[in-house]
């Protein structure tokens, strides 16, 4: 069943894809396995899907140690600093920086570690209330002040859009994150320093709106329901 799930899910991107002139191949779909059991991933796994996200540190960390060692992890909840230790050089990617403070404890954790961590800066472009992320308006001068760090790799933006019985609803605020890469990749924010910044990816567009992300130029979709069924917050 789940193996039928991911496969209506692709066959959508592909069909969002094809309706705004893209290639597939543009856009990384991340099976979101958050409250999920180790059984219902590996099946998952089973079909050739190795991209999964997790919300939780302490879930993701278990399931890095009991799954299969090619997974490529992505951590797409709130970070807090005092966890980020447990994450570098264990995920492949880092969608949830919302501070300064942050960027600066991953590098460091990155420094000690001797390795580069992919990060993408959180961006709350409804500026709703109850989510992180900086305003759209903060993103050039954090990207200035973080574009110094070493051992992380500035790699683009996301954000969680608002739920909302339309998708349509959300098509501005995907438009508007696509145009600030757009705006901030004219810049010459990194002052060559080309190891840190490339500004090449959109983690933007969930179950709801996933389709309408893709159309907007996503080029990670984060989608759970979809794939996995509603989620048993009681295990």
């Amino acid at each position: 069943m789940l193996a039928n799930n991911l496969k209506e899910v692709q066959e959508e991107i592909r069909k969002a894809c094809e309706k705004a002139g893209r290639n597939p191949e543009e856009v990384t779909l991340i099976a979101v396995s958050k409250t999920k059991p180790n059984e219902a991933i590996e099946e998952v796994y089973a079909t050739g899907m190795r991209e999964f996200g997790e919300n939780y540190v302490q879930e993701l960390v278990g399931k890095i140690e009991t799954l299969p060692k090619d997974i490529r992890w992505h951590m797409i909840g709130h970070l807090q600093r005092n966890k980020v230790k447990y994450l570098v050089g264990k995920v492949c990617m880092i969608h949830s920086v919302d501070s300064l403070r942050l960027a600066e404890e991953i590098s460091k954790e990155s420094v000690k570690k001797n390795v580069t961590t992919d990060i993408l800066i959180e961006v709350n472009v409804a500026e709703e209330e109850n989510k992180f992320g900086f305003k759209v308006e903060e993103v050039e001068g954090f990207l200035r002040e973080a574009v110094n760090l070493p051992n992380i790799n500035i790699r683009g933006f996301m954000t969680s859009a608002p739920y909302v019985s339309d998708p349509e609803e959300n098509r501005h605020y995907f438009r508007i994150l696509r145009e600030l890469l757009v705006d901030i990749n004219a810049k010459n924010i990194d002052n060559g320093n080309k190891d840190v910044l490339h500004l090449d990816s959109l983690s933007m567009g969930m179950t709801n709106d996933y389709r309408v992300a893709v159309e907007e130029g996503a080029t990670l979709v984060r989608v759970g329901t979809a794939i996995f069924g509603a989620r048993n917050y009681n295990n």
